[in-house]
């Protein structure tokens, strides 16, 4: 496993970051969680990305557990706020109230005293931002939040909340969460130049595609039982614009490609989106341990410059650039 800086932090990651979205306390079993995190572990990642809306907040139960006994400062835990983890009217959003109270919720079900990097899970409207800040800063002042970051924000978003920071004299956000891979590139042409401009790293997540860029969705074939595509509570809506013949077909198209430079397909995706300089960890999650191993291989490939122009080459019709397509939601009612 390599390490970077997240952003111009002191902090540093491992390259690959272990995520637990749609898996932990929902796709699969806890003792099989309990192992991939130890896989995660065998292999070097010292990174654990959760939020408190995954599963409803059992993900970051599951993570909690499986973590225990390991030395906490040898990890780096990360986990959001924004998203409803309850019905009340002030349990969504990133008011100081809701913060405050989701912080200490997934404190508790981490069982640690503190995350070392606390995220915006997206941007919130109603909310004034400088208070959303200001809640962010105490609890960095209070030692329950090392770092702070946001997920899925967009460029005017991001620089907001860097002048505002900058002006109020606040803890400014360090990190980025935005979906990232070969096939969505919506983050390059303003968010990432703008996140080098001011020190903040990208910790991407779906790098392999929600497993399109796997090869393991055959163009004419029904996906394989079991798999994201299938399984309606865990993200087959999510992997859906993905499923068409056409792009699958395109996908299969990248065999030799991994073939040649030694790698599984996987693998060469993962590669892919850690040869952005701005980029300081990508996610992966899994289901079985032997997902982790394989995914951990990508760690210090570098892809040479030839490889990256037959991707482009292979992918180019499907690939989507469009920065407006990270999108905030809509006010809540």
């Amino acid at each position: 496993m390599e390490f970077r800086r997240l952003g111009r932090s002191g902090l540093k990651v491992s390259e690959l970051a272990y995520g637990n979205w749609i898996t932990h306390g929902s796709q699969v079993e806890e003792e099989a969680a309990a192992a991939c995190v130890r896989a995660a572990l065998d292999e070097g990642i010292t990174t654990f990305d959760t939020a408190d809306v995954y599963a409803g907040t059992r993900a970051e139960e599951v993570l909690g557990r499986a973590l225990q006994g390991e030395r906490r400062e040898s990890l780096e835990i990360f986990t959001k706020v924004y998203w409803p983890t309850g019905s009340g009217k002030n349990d969504s959003g990133l008011s100081r109230k809701h913060i405050f109270e989701s912080v200490h919720g997934s404190l508790r079900r981490l069982r640690t005293d503190y995350v070392d990097v606390y995220q915006a899970h997206r941007f919130d409207h109603e909310t004034p931002l400088e208070e959303t800040l200001r809640a962010f800063d105490d609890l960095v002042r209070q030692g329950k939040v090392l770092y702070v970051g946001v997920s899925e924000w967009r460029a005017e978003e991001i620089a907001r909340a860097v002048k505002i920071a900058d002006e109020m004299g606040l803890d400014r956000i360090v990190s980025n969460q935005p979906q990232y891979n070969m096939l969505w590139r919506v983050i390059e042409s303003e968010v990432v130049p703008l996140s080098q401009q001011e020190g903040i790293g990208q910790v991407v997540f779906s790098p392999i595609a929600q497993g399109v860029l796997t090869g393991k969705y055959l163009p004419g074939q029904a996906p394989p039982a079991g798999s994201r595509a299938t399984d309606e509570k865990s993200g087959a809506n999510f992997i859906s614009r993905h499923m068409r013949e056409d792009l699958l077909t395109r996908v299969q198209d990248l065999l030799p490609v991994a073939d040649e430079a030694g790698l599984s397909m996987a693998q060469l995706a993962v590669a892919w989106v850690l040869q952005n300089p701005g980029v300081s960890s990508a996610i992966i999650g899994a289901t079985r341990p032997e997902q982790v191993r394989d995914n951990v291989r990508a760690a210090g490939v570098r892809l040479a410059p030839e490889v990256l122009k037959r991707i482009d080459d292979v992918l180019e019709p499907f690939i989507e650039r469009d920065p407006a397509k990270t999108t905030s939601p809509a006010k809540r009612s």
